[in-house]
């Protein structure tokens, strides 16, 4: 079973970070207002980066680790993982 950790891009502009066994299907719940408070009416959400990980927890570390993050370090793994600058 892998574990995901990943980061929505929300239609103001922010980005969310949460963790899931299957990015779709989460990606579905809070598309459809089900998933995470914080993304309920800031949609459009958009995957913009997911990382497999060992574990639930070492998604829950990897999370921690995520949101710890100012935005340009955030922006700089999005732009490393889709080659866009």
């Amino acid at each position: 079973m892998t574990w995901w950790v990943y980061l929505l891009r929300c239609g103001d502009g922010t980005l969310y970070c949460g963790i899931a066994l299957d990015v779709a299907a989460r990606l579905k719940l809070h598309q459809e207002g089900r998933g995470a408070k914080y993304t309920r009416g800031r949609g459009p959400l958009e995957l913009a980066y997911q990382e497999a990980c060992g574990s639930k927890a070492d998604a829950l570390r990897r999370e921690r680790t995520l949101k710890r993050l100012k935005r340009p370090g955030k922006e700089a793994l999005i732009a490393a993982a889709t080659g866009r600058p």
